[in-house]
C-alpha cells in the first residue's frame, strides 16, 4: 500500500468525505486528537464503575441481544466480550476490498474518539495502529443484516486487533492476525468490559462504501456530461436545448450544472456550427441527447441527497448501549441503517438510468437509420467488418444488469436473533451492490466515449470543439481509430480506466474549467 504524506486526525470532530477517501484509498495515516483521548478516558471510568455495580448493565455486566436479561459475574467478562466478537465473525464469501475495510476502520475509530462508547484510550490507540501499519482484517462479502450495526464485518475488524483471525499486510500477503501485529510492534488488545459492542456496534461499513461510491460519482456523473456532449457533436445534434434561459424554467439544480457542463464542453464546435441555424432539418433531438441534463441532473441531486444523510452520519456516534453526554450509559436504536440503506438504493438507481441513456445514445451511432450518415456499426468495410457492433452488446448487457441491481435491497427485512431483532435495514447488502452499479455505469460511459470518439474521427474533416477533441484524443493514447475490425476487449478496457481514475473528466476539465 502506498500511503499519502498528509495525516488525517481523528477526534477533533466528525471525519470528511476528504478523511474517508484519504485513508482508505490514499493509504493516509492517522493521529488521534490528545484531547479526545482525555475524553475517552473520562468516559471509561463510568464504564468501570458500573462494571462494580451488582444491578446489570447491559452490555457491560449482561449478555447480547436475545440474551441481554442474563447476568455474567465479573470473573467471566473478559471471555464475554472475546465471546462475543470470535461469534460474530461469522462472515463468509469472497474477501471485501481493502478500501472498504479500511474505511470501516476509519468511521469505527471516529466513533470510539468521540467518547460516547465507554471503550478504553488503549483500545482505540491499537485500531489506530492497526490502519496506520497498512493492517487490513479479512471481511467477507456476507454476514450483515445492517441493524446493530455491521455486525459480521466489524467483528472480523475486532478480532484483528485481539491478535486473532485473517488480515493481510501492506503488501496484501496474507498473515495470521496474530503474526502481523508481532511483526509491526503492536500488542493484542484484551477487551474489557463493553468493548466488545463498543467495537463491532455501528453503520460504518455501509456508510464506509456510500461515502467511497459518492466519490466515484463526482467523476463519473461529470463524465457522463462529457459523453453526452460528444456525442450530441458526433451525431450531429444541436446544443440549442441547453440554453440557459430554457433550463431557467425548470429550476432543478443538478439538471443546470449538467447543461451548464454541456454548454462549456461544446463551445466552438466546428461541427455543430456546420448544420447550425435554420437551414438544419433536425426539428429536435432524441430524448437521449436533449434530454440529458434532465437525467443526469436527476441523479446530481439524488447524489446530493445522499451526500446530506452521509453526512449527517458522519456527525453520529454510533453504539448500543450508548454512554450520554450526562454520564447514562444508555439503550438505543441509532445503529439502524435504514437512513444509509435507501440512499445507498436511491443511488442505484440513478446510475442504472445514466447508463441506460448512455446505452441508448451508444447504438444512434451505431444506427444507419439514425446517425445521420455515418456506416452501420461504424465499421470500416460494411459487411466485412462488424465494426463497434458488440461493443453495444457489452453496454446493453452491463445495463440490463444494472436494471436488476436496483431492486432495492432496504425493503427486504428478514428477523433475526430470536425475534428480538426483528427488523433489520440491509443496508450493507444496497452497499455492496451500488458498488457493482458504480462499476458497470463507469464501463458503459467508456463504451460510449469510445463509440463517439469514432464517431468523431469519421465526421471528418469537419473537426470536434476543443473539450471535446481533447478527451478523443486521451481515447487515441489506449485506443486506436477507425479502421478494420480488432481485439476491441483491450481498448474498452483501457478506457474504462481512464473513465475511473478520472482521465477523461482531467481531459475535457483543463479546456473546459467550470466543469462540475
Amino acid at each position: 500500500m502506498t500511503f499519502s504524506a498528509a495525516s488525517v486526525t481523528v477526534g477533533t470532530g466528525p471525519v470528511s468525505f476528504a478523511d474517508v477517501v484519504a485513508v482508505a484509498r490514499q493509504g493516509a495515516p492517522i493521529t488521534l486528537d490528545p484531547t479526545a483521548l482525555e475524553g475517552v478516558t473520562a468516559t471509561r471510568r463510568i464504564i468501570d464503575a458500573l462494571a462494580e455495580d451488582v444491578d446489570p448493565h447491559y452490555g457491560i455486566s449482561t449478555g447480547f441481544g436475545a440474551l441481554a436479561t442474563t447476568f455474567i459475574t465479573a470473573d467471566r467478562r473478559a471471555q464475554l466480550q472475546a465471546s462475543l466478537v470470535r461469534s460474530h465473525a461469522a462472515g463468509s464469501g469472497p474477501e471485501v476490498e481493502r478500501e472498504v475495510v479500511r474505511a470501516l476502520m476509519l468511521l469505527r475509530l471516529s466513533t470510539l474518539m468521540t467518547g460516547r462508547t465507554g471503550v478504553r484510550p488503549a483500545t482505540a490507540q491499537t485500531y489506530a495502529a492497526l490502519l496506520n501499519a497498512g493492517i487490513t482484517p479479512i471481511v467477507r462479502e456476507y454476514g450483515s443484516l445492517g441493524c446493530s450495526g455491521d455486525l459480521a464485518p466489524l467483528a472480523h475488524c475486532a478480532l484483528a486487533i485481539m491478535g486473532e483471525g485473517e488480515v493481510r499486510d501492506a503488501a496484501g500477503t496474507w498473515l495470521h492476525a496474530g503474526d502481523a501485529l508481532r511483526a509491526a510492534g503492536i500488542e493484542p488488545v484484551v477487551l474489557a468490559e463493553k468493548e466488545g459492542l463498543a467495537l463491532i456496534n455501528g453503520t460504518d461499513g455501509m456508510l464506509g462504501m456510500l461515502v467511497l461510491a459518492l466519490d466515484d460519482l463526482g467523476r463519473l456523473l461529470t463524465t457522463a456530461d462529457i459523453a453526452a456532449a460528444m456525442s450530441v457533436e458526433a451525431l450531429l445534434g444541436t446544443d440549442a436545448t441547453f440554453a440557459a434561459d430554457l433550463q431557467a424554467l425548470r429550476p432543478q439544480l443538478g439538471q443546470a450544472r449538467s447543461a451548464t457542463n454541456l454548454r462549456a464542453l461544446l463551445a466552438g464546435s466546428p461541427l455543430l456550427a456546420s448544420h447550425a441555424g435554420p437551414e438544419d432539418p433536425t426539428v429536435q433531438d432524441a430524448y437521449s441527447l436533449r434530454c440529458s441534463p434532465q437525467v443526469h441532473g436527476a441523479a446530481r441531486d439524488t447524489a446530493d441527497h445522499a451526500a446530506l444523510i452521509a453526512g449527517r452520519e458522519l456527525e453520529s456516534a454510533v453504539d448500543n448501549p450508548v454512554v450520554t453526554l450526562d454520564g447514562r450509559v444508555e439503550s438505543n436504536g441509532n445503529f439502524h441503517g435504514a437512513p444509509v440503506g435507501y440512499v445507498l438504493d436511491f443511488l442505484a438507481i440513478a446510475a442504472a438510468d445514466v447508463a441506460s441513456m448512455s446505452e441508448r445514445r451508444t447504438d444512434r451511432h451505431l444506427d444507419a437509420s439514425r446517425n445521420k450518415g455515418l456506416p452501420p456499426f461504424l465499421a470500416h468495410e460494411v459487411g466485412v467488418d462488424s465494426g463497434l457492433m458488440i461493443a453495444q452488446y457489452t453496454a446493453a448487457g452491463i445495463v440490463s444488469e444494472l436494471k436488476r441491481l436496483a431492486a432495492p435491497a432496504s425493503v427486504d427485512s428478514i428477523p433475526s436473533s430470536a425475534m428480538q431483532e426483528d427488523h433489520v435495514s440491509m443496508g450493507w447488502a444496497a452497499a455492496r451492490k451500488l458498488r457493482k452499479s458504480i462499476d458497470g455505469l463507469g464501463r458503459v460511459l467508456a463504451i460510449e466515449i469510445m463509440t463517439a470518439a469514432r464517431s468523431l474521427d469519421l465526421r471528418a474533416p469537419l473537426l470536434p470543439g476543443p473539450a471535446t477533441a481533447a478527451v478523443r484524443d486521451l481515447v487515441r493514447t489506449v485506443a486506436e481509430g477507425p479502421g478494420h475490425d480488432r481485439f476491441l476487449s483491450p481498448e474498452i478496457e483501457a478506457i474504462v480506466g481512464l473513465v475511473q481514475t478520472g482521465a477523461v473528466r482531467d481531459a475535457a476539465a483543463r479546456i473546459a474549467p467550470t466543469l462540475g
